[in-house]
């Protein structure tokens, strides 16, 4: 089967043909904001074609000023295009010979210039999208360290990238994704240390999209990138910080920076890089490894805390003398299962309740909530109070995870452990774990274990991650991004 290979029209010498096909396909006229302005240049017409919304008004103000001049000081008819190619006073400025890509110009916010006689067009590139500027994430802040952070403008987000990194192998090609959104991603790498197939595998994944639009950008970008499924684990790591994002481009990761969205796509990744936080390499080492081992301990915690609490309810020979007081000190109607699974959608309410509500009613939704589901749920004898403390511990451990994507994955996980607790006790947690692990290592991500460097074993990895070291004694860069660079030195010019 062929493949039917879209006809693209090209620019009419005539530039009332022009108008009508963009009065047809780019509804022209129609729509409010998507107009024109005529000009009459040395008898000839001379055409500006824009989209009010997303154009800098002063430089097209200016680009008219500098055009009409040119009735004063020009004579040479004949030499019109030329004329009007030097008077564009912008560092860039494009010709284009298809009225599509005139199009999908005028509707990413440049202008299209067209001339009364001739079959080429310019492109000006004086967008300016509306958006707000560069502020701390919300979900990865630190205590030092910047408080700038990605917004929903893909111009400054490869501005503030490229800011932390000044090189010239840094790269940034852009595609447009979507047959009606054109959605613009900008593939980010650094020439001379990421890994080429990488780059090419990541370029060949993102042209074959074929979809209307992407209107969740770098969410539906990753869902076509990695095939994700019904995967709950999360295969790209999502930043808002560009200092997090420059890190990553220098030991070999590529990224991917989507128009609209202030997240940007690291990969590949494995499940120990959702664990890290930009806050252990802001302090002392040894201070990040504190706050590293704390971290995991939260996240096991998450995971493993509430199965093993019920398995000792239930199994309570298990414990050691020592130990006898876990367990529930009181006695309900309600079976001890049954109060952890409403206590822990009871949690899971609250921090969907917490999204919606507004700001000022936040306070407010708190003390309802700590009221209602806390103290006068346990008088009532709905829970008893141990439930409470550990479904409040796992929902800590949850919350101290730095991956949202991999705390809702943990938490999906923990439920699981509780019904094979609930049904099957020892057993039941042996087995829902041991399947918990085979799933993990199974898992790949653009050919990346996801486990690595746990499975398949690297001991030097592995012991940066549990342990954070100091700059000058990282210098090998990870070895699973295969670097072209393998340490982190100044390369030979």
């Amino acid at each position: 089967m062929t493949q039917q290979v879209e006809q693209k029209t090209n620019v009419f010498s005539k530039i009332q043909h022009n108008d009508e096909w963009f009065k047809e396909n780019a509804s022209m006229m129609t729509s409010f904001d998507v107009g024109f302005r005529k000009l009459l240049i040395l008898d000839r017409q001379v055409h500006l074609y824009y989209v009010t919304g997303l154009c800098d008004s002063a430089f097209i103000i200016e680009i008219v000023k500098v055009l009409v001049q040119i009735n004063d000081n020009e004579v040479e008819r004949a030499k019109l295009k030329d004329i009007v190619e030097n008077r564009l006073i912008h560092q860039q400025v494009k010709p284009l010979r298809t009225l599509d890509e005139g199009m999908d110009t005028i509707l990413s916010g440049l202008i299209f210039v067209l001339i009364d006689g001739e079959e080429v067009g310019f492109e000006v590139d004086v967008r300016t999208y509306p958006g707000r500027s560069p502020e701390e994430p919300d979900t990865e802040k630190v205590i030092r360290g910047s408080r700038d952070g990605y917004t929903e403008n893909i111009i400054i987000n490869t501005a503030l990238t490229r800011r932390r990194i000044r090189d010239g192998r840094l790269r940034f090609e852009i595609f447009k994704v979507g047959e009606r959104s054109k959605l613009d991603v900008a593939i980010g790498y650094i020439n001379g240390i990421a890994d080429p197939g990488l780059v090419e595998v990541i370029k060949k994944e993102i042209t074959s999209i074929k979809i209307d639009g992407l209107p969740m950008a770098d969410k539906s970008l990753e869902e076509f990138l990695v095939k994700q499924g019904f995967n709950p684990f999360p295969m790209v790591r999502y930043t808002e910080r560009p200092d997090t994002a420059a890190a990553h481009l220098l030991e070999g990761h590529v990224i991917l920076i989507t128009d609209t969205s202030p997240s940007v796509i690291i990969t590949p990744t494995t499940f120990f890089h959702h664990v890290q936080h930009a806050e252990e390499y802001r302090q002392a080492p040894a201070v990040g490894t504190f706050i590293r081992w704390i971290r995991f301990l939260g996240i096991m915690a998450s995971i493993f805390l509430l199965p093993l609490w019920l398995l000792f309810v239930l199994e309570p020979q298990l414990l050691p003398p020592a130990l006898q007081f876990i367990g529930p000190n009181e006695q309900t109607n309600i079976p001890t299962v049954v109060q952890i699974f409403l206590a822990d959608f009871g949690v899971e309410f609250l921090r969907m309740a917490a999204i919606h509500t507004p700001t000022a009613l936040a306070t407010a939704m708190g003390l309802i909530a700590a009221a209602l589901i806390g103290q006068i749920a346990i008088d009532v004898g709905l829970f008893v109070p141990e439930v409470i403390l550990y479904v409040a511990v796992a929902a800590i451990g949850s919350f101290a995870t730095p991956s949202y994507e991999l705390a809702i994955a943990n938490k999906i996980v923990r439920l699981l452990l509780l019904i094979g607790v609930a049904f099957f006790h020892t057993p039941g947690f042996v087995i829902m774990t041991t399947l918990y692990l085979l799933y993990l290592v199974n898992l790949k991500s653009l050919n990346t274990p996801y486990l690595w460097p746990f499975i398949p074993f690297n001991p030097r990895a592995l012991l940066q991650i549990l342990i954070r070291s100091s700059v000058p004694s990282a210098k090998p860069r990870p070895s699973i991004v295969h670097p072209q660079d393998k340490d982190r030195k100044p390369a030979e010019s």
